[in-house]
């Protein structure tokens, strides 16, 4: 079979707090990289402390790309990031650099590398009234539905699984197309013209996570968490915003809990345990979208850091380590 001509990329991928933002600023120090991010929180401005963004020291050591592309209260879209993305590496790649993909976005990893299909945009009325309907049934019996529009569907979606369960029927009201439809049109979008490595960080103990997110909150307040959330809270177009914490940004895990407890609800015990506990169901579902990844390679950072590193060194060397083509 002749070699894969295709220009090479590296995806660090895994849950919140695994390590991928240190591995990636080594690794593209060391190989002549620069840094794409797949995170949804680093598209906006002034969310620096809570959202972990790369500091301006590891900015001027590698360049980033797709930081600070919004404001807080300005709408951006995972469609949005695949444009923004794909230009990004060709002008990466055309400067004969190594692009390393970083974050823990999984539907910015999926409209990456996979596409996204062009069903139809989120109805609050319709998901309003699915919720309802929820309260009143459970989320089983329309589960149970949808397994009658489109079986396929049903079959990878947990009978628990809401927010899975709600957008799908919500596609099926609006378009009277079963989600399973729309996303085989996206299955044919034009793939990306990288060949990807795909690198899955995870520590092998639960545990172990836990901790580093619990660390990593303690040293987010020691740096000014709570300030910043208070900047935020006193920009003019946040403070005439009628619903602030339904903005995409201000949901970031967190910044939720911060400008609750800004608001009086709880004390400051209350809002760490809250915020970690937060932080720990999105590394949860994180690890949940990456098991549907099934060509990406896992790792456990610390116990496995020589078997990373030859996986990386394979990939390299069979690309001929010549990253812009």
């Amino acid at each position: 079979m002749p070699a894969d001509p295709r220009p090479i990329a590296i995806a660090l991928m895994g849950p919140t707090a695994s390590g991928k933002t240190a591995l990636a600023l080594e690794w593209a120090q060391r190989h002549g990289g620069e840094i794409v991010s797949v995170d949804s929180a680093l598209v906006y401005r002034r969310l620096d402390i809570g959202a972990a963004k790369p500091s301006a020291q590891e900015r001027a050591a590698v360049r980033h790309h797709l930081l600070d592309l919004r404001e807080p209260w300005q709408p951006y879209s995972a469609a949005e990031f695949e444009l923004d993305a794909r230009a990004a590496l060709a002008d990466i790649v055309a400067r004969g650099r190594l692009p390393i993909l970083a974050g823990g976005t999984g539907l910015y990893f999926r409209a990456l590398l996979h596409g996204l299909s062009p069903m139809p945009e989120a109805d609050p009325a319709l998901r309003a009234a699915i919720a309802r309907e929820a309260a009143e049934r459970g989320w089983a019996a329309l589960h149970a539905e949808l397994a009658a529009v489109d079986p396929e569907a049903a079959a990878r979606i947990h009978a628990t699984d809401a927010q899975r369960i709600q957008r799908a029927l919500e596609v099926f009201r609006l378009s009277g197309r079963c989600i399973s439809d729309w996303q085989r049109e996206a299955a044919r979008a034009p793939r990306l013209p990288l060949r990807v490595l795909k690198l899955v960080l995870a520590p092998a103990d639960r545990a172990e996570l836990h901790a580093r997110i619990a660390a990593r909150f303690d040293s987010m307040l020691a740096a000014g968490f709570l300030d910043e959330v208070r900047a935020l809270r006193d920009l003019p177009e946040l403070r005439a915003h009628p619903q602030p914490l339904d903005l995409p940004a201000l949901r970031a895990v967190g910044y939720r809990q911060a400008w609750e407890y800004l608001d009086g609800r709880g004390d400051a015990a209350g809002f760490r345990e809250r915020a970690i506990h937060a932080t720990r169901q999105l590394a949860k579902r994180q690890l949940t979208w990456l098991r549907g990844e099934l060509d990406a390679l896992w790792f456990d950072p610390q116990r496995q850091r020589a078997a990373l590193e030859r996986a990386r060194a394979s990939f390299m060397a069979g690309a001929g380590a010549r990253p812009g083509g």
